[in-house]
């Protein structure tokens, strides 16, 4: 049985992807907003410039026409206004700054309008409205030669804006969709950059947990290769580690049996001796631990034999899981008589082929079987079911295991609480154990109307 891993969605937010999309694209927005910025005061200035030409020529040409004007003639607004320029607004003032005509109220000259040697230009508001304002300071040659006059135009500043607008649309609209391509470019380049490293995080996540291979180097580009390396020798290392410590548990264990089974046999040899009554309790309460430390003693040994460093040392063999079952379902027949178990077999006809270890699943097969006889109350009943695919199915009508607790059952050491039975906690971890060095899947459900437990096991789930 494999689990898939999880993956926090923190992980994505602190991504080396995000990282450099960042870094990439912040700078890609700052520019189109300073190409923004700059284009339009460049657009401004553009769009003013050639209406702005116009305009002073349009008021050089008003004064010089006020110029030829003989004085005794009377000066009327046509006789000053171009014909293209009827929506010139404008004011003649004099050098006492009192105005002599116009067809506007426009505002008085400053001081400044009447030192100026040319065309003064700015923006300003009139009736609600932003104008561009031009004041020309001449002096007659023909009209009372040396007299001072001020010219104040005035123009709606609309045009001047729409050919800005169009101006700053004929720089921005390009080089917004400039960058949008090149930021299309970017991501693309990220994702197949990053394309290495996501097959290499497919091929972690498909591994099994119990798969401790080194990684291929191949599968990533060089400026990660270093740190595979490292991964590879910490693999190294920890597989060390756990070889080592297997050893050691089963060392231990092989050791411990024979001074467990000495002890069991002097404590029934003390047993057949006449003695006080409280010394027979001492002795059944020894006799007692001893076959428990036992159990724990051979289920450690059974643990350690279907770790992935041991699962080496046995060949695969072609066996008959029907044929398994029934002989290990014969083999807790007397256990389930003791404990007034109604023990039952219901076989699939004819043999149901199966590649694997016969020591393994008998181990498989006979703790789950002890598992469902030990938490079942007496007078109830477990069942022994197998069927092709191939799969077997061990159903009890005992207490059932809560949901929340399904899936820590197959820790090691791990008992559910209140369950009142003696045990190690080590039997459904073999049983894991096994099922992973078969590459089946194992699954724990309610039993029928919800009562009891089910555990089924399905073989060659992986395509063996």
């Amino acid at each position: 049985m494999t689990a898939a891993p999880g993956r926090d969605e923190e992980d994505d937010i602190l991504s080396l992807r995000h990282h450099l999309v960042n870094w990439l694209f912040t700078p890609l927005y700052l520019l189109l907003l300073f190409s923004t910025v700059t284009g339009y005061i460049a657009a401004l200035k553009l769009s003013n410039q050639p209406y702005d030409l116009v305009l002073t020529e349009r008021a050089r040409l008003m004064a010089s026409r006020f110029d030829l004007i003989p004085e005794a003639e009377p000066v009327t607004e046509a006789d000053l206004v171009p014909e293209d320029a009827e929506h010139l607004s404008f004011t003649l003032f004099d050098a006492g700054n009192r105005p002599l005509l116009g067809n506007a109220s426009l505002p008085r000259p400053r001081p400044i309008d009447f030192a100026a040697t040319g065309p003064l230009l700015r923006n300003t508001s009139l009736a609600g409205e932003k104008v561009r304002v031009l004041t020309l300071h001449f002096r007659t040659t023909r009209r009372t030669p040396g007299t001072e006059y001020v010219l104040v135009m005035a123009e709606p500043v609309k045009d001047r804006l729409f050919l800005g607008r169009s101006i700053l649309g004929n720089i921005v609209i390009p080089q917004f969709i400039f960058i949008l391509i090149a930021g299309l470019a970017v991501w693309l380049g990220l994702k197949r950059g990053f394309e290495p490293l996501e097959r290499l995080r497919r091929a972690v996540a498909r591994r099994r947990s119990d798969d401790l291979s080194p990684l291929d180097e191949a599968m990533a580009p060089g400026e990660v290769r270093p740190l595979i390396r490292e991964v590879n020798a910490l693999i190294e290392r920890l597989k060390a580690m756990m070889d080592q410590q297997r050893r050691f548990v089963a060392n231990a264990a092989h050791q411990l049996r024979t001074p467990f089974a000495g002890l069991r046999a002097q404590a029934e040899l003390a047993r057949r001796a006449e003695a006080p009554p409280g010394v027979h309790a001492a002795l059944d309460g020894i006799c007692e631990g001893a076959d428990r430390c036992s159990r724990l003693v051979n289920q450690l040994l059974t643990l350690a034999r279907n770790e992935p460093e041991a699962r080496a040392e046995e060949g695969l063999t072609d066996l008959d899981l029907n044929r398994i079952a029934q002989e290990t379902t014969m083999d807790w027949v007397p256990e389930a008589v003791r404990k007034d178990i109604d023990l039952g077999f219901e076989g699939a006809v004819g043999e149901l082929p199966l590649r694997g270890y016969d020591g393994a699943l008998r181990d498989l097969i006979g703790n789950l079987l002890d598992n469902a006889i030990r938490y079942t109350s007496p007078g109830g009943r477990v069942t022994l079911r197998t069927g092709p695919g191939p799969w077997l199915r061990v159903e009890d009508n005992g207490p059932g295991i809560a949901p929340e607790e399904r899936t820590k059952v197959f820790d090691r050491f791990y008992r559910v609480a209140g369950s009142g039975q003696p045990g190690s906690g080590l039997g459904l971890a073999i049983v894991h154990e096994v099922a992973q060095r078969h590459h089946a899947r194992i699954a724990v459900e309610a039993g029928e109307g919800g009562k009891g437990t089910v555990f089924r096991v399905d073989f060659n789930v992986g395509g063996r």
